[in-house]
């Protein structure tokens, strides 16, 4: 008789069935029951969709166990988000193998180990074998499985926030063990040590490592090739100096000192240095702190009216990283400032952003700009955008059009290649939906990474500015990216005050009714502010705040940041 009406009581998977979706999001007052009802598990007809590429079932204190034949039911599953439940103390059975699995959220349950056959899945061969985001935070783990670097070998971001952790698997930090992870945060644990072998992390860019037990931190953690970040606040260390500079200094202050080896080295290696520049004459002069620019950071609980981003699940398999800011008072009237900053824009997106492959930036009038934004993906022939310079057209003609002229023009040029303004047509090809930002009149006013709209476009009379950046790739390539553009802009701002360039168009060019720039008389302007956006997921979860305090930290040394 259950079984019987197993279809009424799970209407979501017949519609899916039916519709031959690949995403499926459970959720609503009536999980819990329904889910208690099948035994604190989830259904097993849930696992005859072989088609799902995105699962999510959060919030459900009733979920205990994902049950059996998830694995073998789904093997096209790409992100799997079962957080907030009450999972644990393991997983019954083990969750792998699953062949095709990038993203796995387990953040928010009861998990208190992950061992052999009760895990995340067989080490031999791997059970998780493209796994690229694990998410463990919010747990009660007090140990990592010793074999998950053999279970998930492309892993590249790994959080284990907020456990029990007192320690490290010593075959997490073997060589070769993790080749790509370059994000580790593992803050609010009871972590006392920290292996020297961490240096074997030859992609790690973040560490988070703060409010642990750590007293000592291995000078061997500076051997570590592309690290940026690295927080270690709220731990009592034994070197005094050190805990002070892990509170206020830049990760390169930190990584210098140890890897001069502490204090009297580093002393002695900067006197040196400074020895060696009086004899030869080179190295720029100290910037006078009354000359640096300045870029004040006002913060989500300063704004009486913040910006918020909305971020759907359907831009997962397609565009899933995005990154916002809002920058006000930058001045692009005078002169040539407005061209200079759009032809920096140009370069960022040739250069950082590897021609919109690794990122892309769209910049906003704030003034035309309605939120909250909702940040999601449609099908090309529903997406409808009025381009930059053109007339309104669906996505899936837009693209087309500019394919036309980008072989028209290398026809024209006799060139082997299209042009640079088109070279990244094919970053969509194949995807079944592409990625857009709306606002909430329900205006699509970016197509990344192809273009942005013609209602939001930036003028010389643009003061407030709305950025944006979206990866396929990593969060922190949209990290990279924003604030090397956040930093072009202050140099821009302070540069257009102190020159005037050949060409420079007088004050006619401003509006009657606009307020005098400043500068106007020589004088410096005002600092610009960026103010935080808060990036969330449709429950309103937070994903992402920038800028967040361990961004700008790499600011040149003419920008001080206010925070």
């Amino acid at each position: 008789m259950a079984a019987a009406a197993l279809p009424e009581a799970w209407p979501e998977l017949e519609l899916a069935e039916r519709e031959r979706r690949r995403e499926l999001l459970l959720t609503g007052p009536g999980l819990e029951e329904r889910v208690r009802a099948a035994g604190g598990r989830l259904p097993p007809r849930l696992f005859t969709l072989p088609l799902l590429h995105y699962l999510e079932v959060s919030g459900c204190s009733s979920l205990r166990e994902p049950g059996p034949g998830l694995a073998r039911g789904l093997p096209q599953l790409h992100s799997l988000v079962l957080r907030r439940n009450a999972l644990g103390p393991g997983l019954n059975p083990e969750l792998g193998p699953l062949p095709a699995l990038r993203v796995l959220d387990l953040s928010g349950n009861a998990l208190e180990e992950l061992p052999p056959g009760r895990g995340l899945g067989p080490a031999e061969p791997p059970g998780l074998p493209q796994l690229q985001s694990l998410n463990l935070s919010g747990n009660r783990l007090r140990e990592l499985p010793a074999d998950l670097a053999r279970c998930a070998p492309r892993l590249q971001t790994l959080n284990l926030t907020g456990n029990c952790l007192h320690a490290f698997p010593a075959a997490l930090f073997r060589p070769g063990a993790l080749p790509l992870l370059s994000e580790l945060a593992a803050a609010d644990n009871c972590l006392r040590e920290l292996s020297p072998d961490i240096a074997h992390l030859a992609s790690l860019k973040v560490l988070d490592l703060s409010n642990n037990q750590l007293s000592e931190i291995p000078a061997e953690l500076a051997d570590c090739p592309k690290l940026k970040e690295v927080n270690l606040r709220g731990n009592k260390l034994r070197d005094k100096r050190l805990e002070k500079m892990v509170g206020g200094c830049q990760t390169r202050a930190v990584l210098e000192y140890l890897r001069a080896g502490g204090r009297g080295r580093e002393e002695g290696r900067k006197k040196r240095r400074e020895r060696k520049k009086r004899e030869s004459g080179e190295g720029e002069e100290e910037v006078e702190e009354a000359s640096r620019l300045l870029l004040r950071v006002l913060h989500l609980a300063e704004n009486p009216a913040p910006l918020i981003v909305r971020v759907s699940p359907e831009v997962r398999d397609v565009r899933p990283f995005f990154v916002g800011a809002v920058v006000r008072g930058m001045e692009l009237q005078a002169g040539n400032t407005l061209k200079r900053f759009l032809t920096a824009q140009t370069k960022l997106h040739e250069d950082l952003c590897g021609k919109r492959t690794a990122a892309t930036i769209a910049t906003h009038d704030l003034g035309a700009v309605r939120g909250p934004l909702l940040y999601g993906a449609r099908p090309p022939q529903d997406l409808k955008i009025v381009p930059l310079g053109r007339r309104e057209a669906r996505a899936q003609d837009l693209l087309r059009q500019l394919q036309l002229e980008a072989e028209e023009h290398r026809k024209q040029k006799k060139r082997q290649n299209v042009s640079g303004l088109h070279r990244y047509l094919h970053l969509l090809d194949g995807e079944r939906l592409f990625p857009c930002l709306v606002d909430t009149d329900g205006d699509v006013i970016s197509f990344p990474p192809i273009t942005n709209s013609e209602k939001t476009k930036i003028k010389k009379t643009t003061r407030d500015l709305f950025l944006e950046v979206t990866s396929a790739t990593s969060l922190q390539a949209c990290k990279d990216v924003m604030g090397a553009l956040v930093l072009t802009m202050v140099e821009l701002h302070g540069h257009r005050a102190d020159s005037r360039e050949e060409g420079a168009l007088p004050g006619p060019e401003v509006d009657a009714g606009s307020a005098r720039p400043p500068g106007a008389d020589g004088e410096r302007p005002g600092p610009l502010v960026v103010e935080q956006v808060r990036v969330e997921d449709i429950e309103g979860q937070l994903k992402v705040v920038y800028p967040s305090r361990t961004d700008l930290t790499g600011a040149t040394p003419h920008v001080a940041v206010i925070r």
